[in-house]
């Protein structure tokens, strides 16, 4: 019997590198969000995103925003593997948003009124920590409307004049929240407890000044930044959420409502100047012409995820029609003492 020779074949090396697999545009002529593409519709999402980690920070640092688009993640579960793989330092518990069922760190959007605007906000300006990375997954696009505009904040602190700027970088923010029964998110969720004492050991832990009135209602108050240091990049930016507090950034209706509702003092939520001088409507105003100035929108396509860089871009999201669904992941903490001044 002759003796067969086996053949054996090497394995060809996959070169996955972004030079190879990917292809890179930018939307119209802004700066952010940069939209990555892959070059085949059979590329390894996770594999990939694995071996360019390097490559994508680089690109998060100079635009702030990167888009991922085409790369065909068919899940949340498959959302939240491609999420750990350029962060891996992902959020378990966060106050504000619900979580998603299907993921372990991955939340539901914000449940805001379909018909109402978020304004532009960069995640937790207003606390001592915050993540320095957000990533935004399409699950279910809208009928109608429904982006997620995203503003660059190193363009907001330069197009920003001078005396209004000195302001929010000298005196920094003062944020004051009335967690009211049946108004934004209870203490309970907030906090994440039932107990009172817990909720006054968190906010000791962070720095948070708290009281009980007498109608059994929580009041915080907590300084923050008007603008900051970028702690990778260097860069100057408008950090804070002064859109999603001010009472100037209601409908003229609603404000009024709620002050004849509970007084100008004790709306649910209202920010000032870090020394408690109030912060003029007309300097909310300029900020708020800046942010439509310089906001950058793009229809969702199911499959789409959109990764910030929080300190560096400002998102916010649009009134929509039909049913819609953003999952959420977040991670990298920041703590304000890290940052320099």
């Amino acid at each position: 019997m002759g003796t067969k020779t086996l053949k054996i074949r090497s394995r060809k090396a996959i070169d996955l590198s972004a030079s190879a697999v990917v292809r890179t545009r930018l939307l119209n002529d802004h700066r952010l969000p940069l939209v990555v593409e892959p070059e085949a519709p059979d590329l390894e999402a996770v594999a990939w995103a694995q071996q360019n980690r390097p490559w994508v920070e680089d690109r998060l640092s100079s635009h702030g925003g990167v888009l991922f688009r085409r790369f065909d993640l068919g899940s949340i579960a498959e959302f939240e593997r491609f999420a750990r793989a350029l962060c891996s330092d992902l959020y378990s518990e966060y106050g504000d948003l619900p979580r998603e069922q299907e993921g372990k760190q991955v939340y539901q959007s914000t449940p805001y009124p379909a018909d109402q605007r978020i304004l532009f906000h960069n995640e937790a300006a207003h606390t001592p920590c915050w993540p320095m990375r957000q990533l935004f997954y399409s699950v279910v696009v809208a009928q109608k409307g429904g982006e997620t505009p995203i503003v660059d904040c190193r363009a907001m602190y330069e197009a920003l004049p001078c005396e209004i700027r000195s302001l929010f970088a000298d005196k920094g923010l003062l944020y004051v929240r009335h967690f009211v029964d049946g108004f934004d998110v209870s203490w309970q969720d907030f906090f994440s407890t039932e107990s009172r004492a817990e909720v006054e050991k968190i906010c000791r832990e962070n720095g948070t000044a708290c009281e009980w009135t007498r109608e059994g209602f929580l009041r915080t108050s907590q300084s923050g930044p008007g603008t900051a240091r970028h702690p990778r990049t260097g860069d100057h930016v408008f950090f804070n959420q002064i859109q999603l507090h001010h009472p100037a950034c209601l409908s003229a209706g609603l404000r009024r409502s709620l002050a004849d509702l509970f007084g100008v003092e004790r709306l649910p939520r209202n920010v000032s100047f870090g020394d408690g001088t109030p912060i003029d409507d007309a300097i909310v105003e300029v900020v708020n012409g800046l942010y439509d100035q310089l906001a950058v929108s793009f229809p969702w396509e199911q499959g789409d995820v959109l990764m910030v860089d929080n300190m560096l871009t400002a998102h916010s999201r649009n009134t929509f029609v039909g049913p819609r669904k953003v999952a959420v992941a977040m991670g990298e903490i920041c703590r304000r003492e890290d940052l320099e001044s």
